[in-house]
């Protein structure tokens, strides 16, 4: 787990939580986020709890959520709602099929962005939830 304040004033980099059960994944979007100066990652999670709590923690602006994480990746994000409503939510995927992609998105999703996407699409994804008001 990482975990740094979260300054959410203006012009303060935009908090970023990023969950997953991968490690090595965790440590590799981690680096691409940290070497954005708009981002900011405030904390990971590798299960549900974890996630959860960190998230009530640490309000970040912008959730990256893997689709099959453990303790079920909608459920987490109908929780994450409730404990850090303000939180936009990336589903983070190597499943593309309609079925993971509706439930993700009826559990409060906003985008859905698959694991072999590129770094760019994805932080095109995160800048883009960012700045929805």
């Amino acid at each position: 787990m990482t975990a740094a304040p979260s300054d959410s004033s203006p012009g303060a980099p935009f908090s970023v939580l990023l969950c997953d059960d991968n490690v090595m994944l965790l440590e590799t979007l981690s680096e691409v986020i940290r070497a954005q100066p708009d981002m900011q990652v405030v904390a990971t999670a590798c299960d549900g709890e974890e996630a959860l709590r960190l998230a009530g923690r640490h309000r970040p602006d912008l959730v990256v959520l893997d689709v099959r994480f453990p303790g079920g990746g909608p459920s987490v994000a109908r929780d994450m709602a409730r404990c850090s409503p303000a939180s936009r939510i990336v589903a983070f995927s190597a499943y593309d099929d309609k079925g993971s992609v509706e439930r993700m998105t009826s559990a409060g999703v906003s985008e859905y962005v698959l694991k072999g996407a590129s770094n760019r699409e994805l932080l095109a994804a995160l800048r883009r939830l960012a700045e929805c008001p």
